[in-house]
């Protein structure tokens, strides 16, 4: 199928650019360019099949705008996540935010919703009941997941963003993720709301359509991971604070957490989503199964 073809693409170019992060001659914008926009457009692509593109739109919409706000807010006021600023590395800004980190939201955040529906069970139809609420509380969770997997590696080592009074997470402080959650929980409770008892495309899906939102969270995992291989450069860095931290201790300790924790998520909607297809396949087996041989 066509659009099962370019969700794959999707998918492999971004996987090119987990392992683009490893060559230091490559621009770090192209890098994170590469990072954000393939997840968008997957995101529109899946989205639209199962939301239609009226609901996949509306979710862009509060990512961006709940998102920016929320940045821009925090770079103004340090509420909530605590005081910071971005450098000049992530190109063009919308006020005070870079332009592809509002982006950013609208495909992690997806992933994290699909992967939350998954864990939760709520695949088929329209949300209702108590999803309304448990699915927003688990999708910030998966989130906020991705973010302390990588945040200082972005900030303390790349620069892309600067605490400047530091953290104890290697330079970051732990309002960082508090703040994190606030931010997506609001993004997912206003989309949960909207799309409470709206009907969905469920009985259009094609094959492999939820597998593949799973796999994109995996190998943002898996590239992370990669970042523990040995680079050419210094070892320690400083933040803001003067407190030296080293970049295998950073590059190490985001590895275990994208292991043990976007891993575990990644694993569980795995198996979750195995455990459905069986469920739905259950019905049909079981009739052929019962269904008398004629024999001649």
């Amino acid at each position: 199928m066509a659009i099962n073809f370019v969700l794959w693409i999707l998918l492999g170019l971004y996987s090119a650019a987990r392992v683009l992060q490893l060559f230091p001659k490559v621009p770090v914008l192209a890098v994170v360019a590469l990072h954000v926009l393939p997840p968008v457009v997957f995101a529109l692509i899946h989205g639209g099949i199962f939301y239609r593109t009226q609901g996949i739109l509306t979710f862009v919409a509060l990512c961006l705008v709940i998102g920016n706000i929320f940045e821009n807010l925090g770079v103004r006021t340090g509420f909530p996540y605590g005081h910071y600023y971005f450098t000049d590395r992530m190109g063009p800004k919308l006020f005070a935010v870079p332009i592809l980190l509002g982006l950013a939201y609208v495909g992690m955040a997806y992933f994290s919703w699909t992967l939350a529906r998954l864990i939760v069970g709520n695949t088929q139809g329209s949300l209702a009941g108590s999803s309304v609420v448990a699915l927003p509380l688990v999708a910030a969770f998966i989130m906020v997941a991705w973010d302390f997997s990588q945040d200082p590696v972005w900030a303390t080592i790349l620069h892309l963003w600067v605490w400047p009074q530091g953290g104890a997470y290697f330079g970051v402080p732990a309002s960082n993720f508090l703040g994190w959650y606030l931010t997506v929980y609001a993004i997912y409770q206003s989309f949960a709301l909207y799309v409470r008892n709206r009907p969905t495309n469920f009985d259009s899906l094609p094959s492999g359509y939820w597998q593949s939102a799973v796999l994109f969270y995996a190998v943002s995992a898996a590239g992370n991971i990669l970042l523990v291989i040995p680079q050419a450069g210094v070892s320690v860095v400083s933040d803001p604070t003067g407190a030296q931290w080293r970049v295998s201790d950073i590059t190490g300790t985001c590895a275990l957490v994208s292991i043990f924790v976007m891993g575990a998520f990644a694993l569980l909607a795995w198996v979750r989503l195995t455990d459905q297809m069986s469920q739905a396949r259950g019905p049909a087996a079981n009739d052929a199964q019962s269904t008398p041989v004629r024999v001649a």
